[in-house]
């Protein structure tokens, strides 16, 4: 712990990169905004992949509590990382914001936070504050076990596969919610679809599986809904398993994973836990929050109520 005086601040990370270019293009617009509602900032800009997380760490040290993520759910993550890999001050001390400016904006699209940049900034200045639970997934690298935080949706199989690709796409500057559309369509021919076993709060089962996704919010990929009834102060992992679909089958059932009604599909399940470990007997890799990781055996977690969070709208139900 640290005796440094809290910051009355906030401290704002921006990721110029984030939206093709629009975290460092329009942060004059948006400092401007922050300015005239008397919002006391002190920014940041990052210049690299992981550094928000390092750079959040330094700023708690610092003595600030009240964080602005300026960016996309990417750096969103690596902000909550930031916080939860750090022993300055309890997680529970620190309020997150976010302006998004990223591709998808999914975390985002879930607490009614406005694209336009007038209505984010009021949603700071209103300042409605609720704890929210905090993802854990545990992986392999190489032979190296690793664990990341997540406050969004993490996935296996398929999925991950086109965030890998779209990740890919991104670093050369390419990026847009058709062209993980097209990521998602193109994957579909060559995907296999492998046998994996699935831990879900001590109980398992064995099945083909095409995806998994875990939950703790509700929207994924620039809108579709994956784990469409999670909540995220409830305590716990929505789990939506999608088994063994053919191609045919997949596309045409890509109108539920927009309206909401996935669940209802007589091949995918859904369950809710606390834990979840996924094991295969290839490697099958992972992403949380859109960010890629590494491969099973995995192993999912949830701290309920592990961070404060700035909301417009609350889910309830």
């Amino acid at each position: 712990m640290t005796n440094n005086p809290v910051r009355p601040e906030w401290f704002t990370i921006v990721n110029p990169n984030a939206g093709n270019g629009k975290g460092k293009k329009d942060w004059e617009r948006i400092s401007g905004l922050f300015a005239r509602e008397n919002i006391l900032i002190v920014s940041k800009f990052t210049e690299r992949k992981g550094q928000a997380t390092e750079v959040i760490r330094e700023a708690l040290a610092a003595g600030f509590r009240k964080i602005i993520s300026v960016g996309g759910d990417g750096t969103l993550n690596e902000v909550v990382n930031g916080i939860f890999t750090q022993d300055i001050c309890p997680t529970k001390e620190i309020v997150v914001g976010m302006i998004p400016v990223g591709t998808g904006n999914d975390w985002g699209r879930m607490f009614g936070l406005p694209l336009i940049y007038e209505g984010a900034v009021k949603v700071i200045k209103d300042n409605k504050i609720m704890l929210h639970d905090v993802g854990t997934i545990t992986f392999f690298s190489g032979e190296g076990q690793e664990k990341r935080y997540f406050m969004n949706i993490a996935g296996l199989g398929f999925e991950a596969v086109v965030v890998r690709k779209t990740n890919k796409q991104k670093d050369k500057g390419r990026t847009s919610q058709a062209v993980y559309l097209y990521n998602l369509l193109s994957s579909l021919i060559s995907y296999k679809r492998p046998v994996v076993n699935i831990t879900i709060d001590g109980k398992s089962i064995t099945t083909k599986a095409f995806s998994i996704n875990v939950g703790n919010g509700r929207y994924c990929g620039g809108g579709m809904r994956q784990t469409p009834e999670a909540l995220p102060d409830d305590g716990l992992l929505d789990i939506t398993v999608i088994k063994d679909m053919g191609r045919i089958e997949i596309i045409k059932a890509l109108k539920t994973l927009y309206d909401g009604t996935i669940l209802s599909h007589p091949k995918i399940d859904g369950y809710r836990c606390t834990k979840l470990k996924v094991t295969c007997e290839t490697a099958l890799y992972a992403e949380a929050d859109g960010e890629s990781l590494g491969h099973t055996p995995v192993e999912f977690g949830i701290i309920p109520g592990g961070v404060n969070v700035i909301y417009g709208t609350k889910i309830t139900q």
